[in-house]
């Protein structure tokens, strides 16, 4: 077992701990170190007087000098739109199918429309505007009501099934189990019917009484073909693009209890520039006409 040394004359105070037979000594710190640490504290004494830093219950400290990150951000933000003016209101007041034909107004365009579609568009239709179920992929060729830039840009500007724009497009389908206007049994026929215009029915029995359910109740919206009519907001069922899905399972529960999606009026949100500049952004993804 090791022997605690002795304390030789002239050396410092310990501080009592003692292991394994070694003496802590209790040394003063480095007055480099000391200094340093003492304007450490000064600093950030005078750096919470001069900058926001105290949480309060609604916000925080503004400090004397009035220092805002959102201050200067809102700065930036007000310099790129002045810039952008001129060609922002060209871009809002020129013929809609002439953008394309603008080199460098179609640029900034689809530029610009990109940044807005990411920042609105996104959560819905997807980061590659690909779509997900319930919510139309935009990179494909089959538009309801339409899929030129005049008529992307009023779907865009008023929207779809909404409250908040008067002249929104507006299409509703029955619920034709839900609202008892067809039997279960009837719906088994109809659905049958639908997956038979585009793929194979689960049962092939069931599609010929499916065809007079279906041109009964189904053939003034969806044509007699099924090819639909996009100008009233019904889709095509023969072209096997399901919005919500084309299986058995969820054609039942589309023909039982409808579907009624909703996408908003966007003009109480975004300026005519910016609509116009994502209209032409989604045009040239590869489905506008």
């Amino acid at each position: 077992m090791s022997k605690t040394p002795e304390k030789q004359p002239g050396d410092p105070k310990t501080t009592g701990h003692v292991w394994d037979g070694i003496q802590e000594f209790d040394n003063p710190m480095p007055r480099w170190w000391l200094w340093t640490f003492y304007a450490t504290i000064i600093w950030g004494v005078i750096y919470t007087i001069a900058y926001p830093a105290w949480p309060l219950v609604n916000s925080a400290t503004a400090g004397v000098l009035g220092w805002s990150t959102r201050a200067d951000v809102a700065t930036e933000i007000a310099a790129v739109e002045e810039a952008n003016a001129p060609i922002n209101d060209r871009l809002a007041s020129v013929e809609l199918t002439a953008i394309a034909a603008d080199a460098e107004l179609n640029s900034y365009a689809v530029s610009s429309g990109s940044a807005v579609f990411k920042t609105w568009c996104a959560q819905c239709h997807g980061s590659g505007a690909a779509g997900a179920k319930g919510y139309p992929n935009l990179l494909d060729d089959s538009w309801l009501w339409g899929g030129d830039m005049e008529a992307i840009h009023f779907t865009i500007t008023h929207g779809i099934r909404n409250e908040d724009s008067d002249e929104a497009h507006y299409s509703e389908m029955p619920a034709f189990g839900r609202d008892e206007l067809l039997s279960s049994e009837e719906i088994d026929q109809v659905v049958n019917y639908v997956m038979s215009l585009s793929g194979d029915p689960q049962d092939a029995g069931a599609v010929e009484a499916g065809s007079v359910v279906y041109a009964d109740n189904c053939a003034a919206c969806h044509a007699e073909d099924g090819t639909g009519d996009r100008e009233q907001g019904a889709p095509n069922l023969a072209d096997a693009l399901w919005l919500y899905g084309g299986d058995y399972d969820t054609l039942v529960d589309t023909v039982s209890n409808s579907r009624f999606g909703v996408m908003p009026a966007w003009n109480t949100r975004l300026t005519e520039a910016q609509i116009r500049a994502v209209s032409a952004y989604v045009h040239q993804l590869g489905g506008g006409e």
